[in-house]
């Protein structure tokens, strides 16, 4: 296949994936199953039982539901969360499908929709495995062999649990614990669905895997957790995707991500974040990174009407690194995207990296929250830090809250913050040169986001490239 077919046919999943995004759908049809309503202890036992846990995982959950009832609402979350009430919500649904890894024995109306998104295309063309979760529960699970010849573990969280129990329960949760917060442990008691990837020592996977999340219903929460433990000097680059058609009410989505490298490995996290502006997103991602190892995170946040995401890294190992690449994007009034990034620096000689891009316009409201901390003894320790704010209007609002902790001396510790408005000059430049306001505007914006375009896999760059383009367009954000 010549490149330039390659090309026209990635446009052409990327304007079925956008068609998609912006469809007015109120939800995807098909059979399901649910518990009953309600978050309480009953519930949680339901859920186990539903999925024939071992003991261990109903303790768990239930003492994370003890943790949810205890802890006080963090007092950073704006009012939205404080005030959600979980127990309106469908807190477990089942698809009436039996997980395949064969597209063609999904019901055609629920294949319809992924394949509007182009998933199985990606599938087929670029990625070497991938696990997809339709509200609580996976679907389609597929590695490719040359993965599997490699030793590669990938599956649903629920099937390791069985299979490799001992490695599951040494990582599950233990990154990060319910107790860390409400919303950790709101997590730990309903969590269903996701994604387990072992990395044999010494493996190097050269085409990424991914894990594509779906909510079809309204008035639903969502729990996946993925789990990515990559052993010493083995590589990894995973793709998390996720997606919502239009609901005419809102849904809740509360998300875990762990990541554990070992001595020399490297994981690389990449996330499109695509939900509707009915979705509530709220993600809990951390990694432990040990002895010169590296973890990258590169978020996407593009739609949803609230997201609050942190991408955080425990530098626990001498020589380890770390890199935190975050773009948000919030386009209408009564949007709040709030992100920033943890970089914990535990041991010496580590060095870390965050790099966060927000841009707002008709009233869009982004906040970063950063934190660095450099423990006692983490001698030889660098951290840098930049946010950069674009407004493309005055209704349109920025907040920046760094922090800092550094109790080492030798170390070096560095932060920039910028607020920009629309460079009318540069507007003006590239309008003289006979380019369009509209085309103008998406220039800029697009370079202002730079380098984080830069280490998003194209399939994605080229989305976020139309998405941002069509926002642009269809909010009335130019003249």
């Amino acid at each position: 296949m010549t490149e330039e077919k390659v090309s026209v046919d990635i446009n052409e999943i990327l304007d079925a994936a956008i068609e998609a995004k912006y469809n007015r759908v109120d939800q995807i049809e098909f059979h399901r199953r649910v518990v009953e309503s309600g978050l309480s202890r009953s519930t949680i036992e339901a859920i186990s039982k539903a999925k024939k846990e071992p003991e261990w995982m109903l303790r768990l959950r239930l003492k994370s539901l003890e943790l949810f009832e205890k802890l006080p609402t963090p007092n950073w979350v704006p009012d939205v969360l404080s005030s959600l009430n979980v127990s309106n919500l469908e807190l477990y649904i089942k698809p009436d499908v039996e997980r395949t890894d064969n597209w063609e024995q999904i019901p055609k109306e629920i294949r319809e929709y992924y394949e509007k998104l182009g998933i199985p295309q990606s599938e087929q063309k670029v990625l070497g495995g991938l696990v997809a979760v339709l509200e609580s529960e996976p679907i389609y699970a597929n590695v490719k062999q040359e993965l599997q010849k490699k030793g590669v573990i990938m599956m649903p969280p629920e099937e390791a649990m069985v299979k490799y129990p001992d490695i599951f329960k040494q990582y599950f949760m233990k990154i990060f614990p319910a107790s860390d917060h409400k919303f950790a442990a709101l997590h730990g008691a309903l969590w269903s669905g996701g994604v387990f990837v072992y990395v044999p020592k010494g493996v190097k996977i050269t085409t990424p895997v991914e894990g594509f999340f779906v909510i079809g219903t309204e008035m639903e929460g969502q729990f996946e957790h993925t789990l990515v433990i990559a052993d010493e000097d083995s590589y990894i680059h995973f793709i998390e995707g996720c997606s919502a058609p239009q609901f005419k009410n809102f849904s809740f989505h509360d998300g875990m991500v762990e990541l554990f490298a070992n001595d020399n490995a490297h994981i690389k996290f990449t996330t499109i974040q695509n939900w509707s502006k009915n979705v509530i997103n709220f993600n809990n991602k951390r990694a432990w990174a040990n002895k010169n190892s590296v973890i990258e995170w590169v978020e996407g946040s593009l739609g949803s009407k609230y997201s609050f995401v942190y991408p955080s890294t425990i530098l626990r190992g001498e020589g380890a690194s770390s890199t935190s690449l975050v773009v948000t994007l919030a386009s209408a009034e009564g949007d709040w995207k709030d992100s920033g990034s943890k970089m914990i620096h535990a041991a010496p000689h580590t060095r870390s990296r965050v790099i966060n891009k927000n841009i707002g316009f008709n009233g869009g409201v982004n906040v970063y929250r950063g934190l660095v901390k450099v423990n006692k003894g983490a001698v030889g320790s660098k951290a840098f830090v930049k946010c950069d704010s674009l407004m493309l209007d005055e209704k349109t609002k920025a907040y920046t809250f760094p922090h800092n902790q550094v109790f080492e001396e030798d170390a070096d510790v560095a932060h920039e913050a910028h607020t920009f408005r629309m460079s009318e000059d540069q507007l003006f430049y590239l309008m003289s040169r006979g380019i369009s306001e509209k085309e103008a505007t998406s220039m800029l914006v697009l370079g202002f986001m730079d380098e984080i375009m830069r280490e998003l896999p194209f399939e994605y760059a080229a989305m976020l490239n139309k998405v941002i383009k069509i926002e642009l367009d269809k909010l009335g954000a130019v003249a």
